[in-house]
């Protein structure tokens, strides 16, 4: 599994700058543009701007195989189309797993942000399946960056919330509330962990 060198050196620079507060629900609308220091901004950046090919990150075909069925079957209801679902699948895969992020908790979030509606549209203007605001493209990326493109949001959510994570030190509850733009209210990171654990992680079988 190839986690590339952006999380080890975002890991390093994140821990001296400060975190930031942003929303991205459709129901939700308190996110500001802060500013980011020039060493963050550029490793984001390159975060963003790598143009790798998709790979699913598995030891074999086999055990790729049997996750994207299982996510396929859980995600049929939402996504009807089998083609546009396991390519949906297994970008989330691939941009979960480059980021050093669970694929599960990212479908988790993704449900609670747009419901896997690629094009939906936040109050404050948050766009596609991870919600993403419109100012990142300026800040991290580049003008022309379609966020309602499927690769592209998931770049920068995934991103995005791989940052929050490296503020606080691996706390998953306090990153998805800046994520979500609600630090201080568990509202939002309990229903996202209730989703993650209910009904995206894995089914272990012993």
């Amino acid at each position: 599994m190839r986690l590339s060198f952006h999380h080890c050196t975002l890991s390093l620079l994140l821990s001296l700058t400060a975190g930031i507060c942003l929303s991205g629900t459709v129901q939700a609308g308190a996110q500001h543009e802060e500013a980011l220091s020039a060493s963050v901004r550029a490793v984001l950046h390159r975060s963003v701007a790598d143009q790798a090919a998709p790979k699913l990150a598995f030891p074999n075909r086999y055990e790729a195989d049997k996750w994207l069925n299982e996510m396929s079957r859980r995600l049929q209801s939402r996504m009807p189309n089998r083609t546009a679902r396991l390519e949906f699948l297994s970008t989330v895969h691939y941009e979960a797993t480059r980021a050093g992020l669970d694929p599960h908790l990212v479908l988790a979030l993704i449900e609670v942000e747009s419901g896997f509606r690629k094009y939906a549209v936040s109050k404050a203007g948050a766009r596609g399946y991870m919600q993403v605001m419109p100012f990142w493209t300026r800040s991290i990326g580049a003008p022309e960056h379609n966020l309602f493109h499927l690769r592209m949001n998931l770049r920068y959510g995934c991103t995005i919330l791989r940052y929050y994570l490296d503020i606080e030190k691996g706390d998953t509850h306090r990153a998805l509330a800046r994520y979500n733009g609600s630090l201080g209210k568990p509202k939002y990171p309990q229903r996202v962990h209730a989703v993650w654990k209910k009904k995206w992680k894995p089914v272990s079988r012993g």
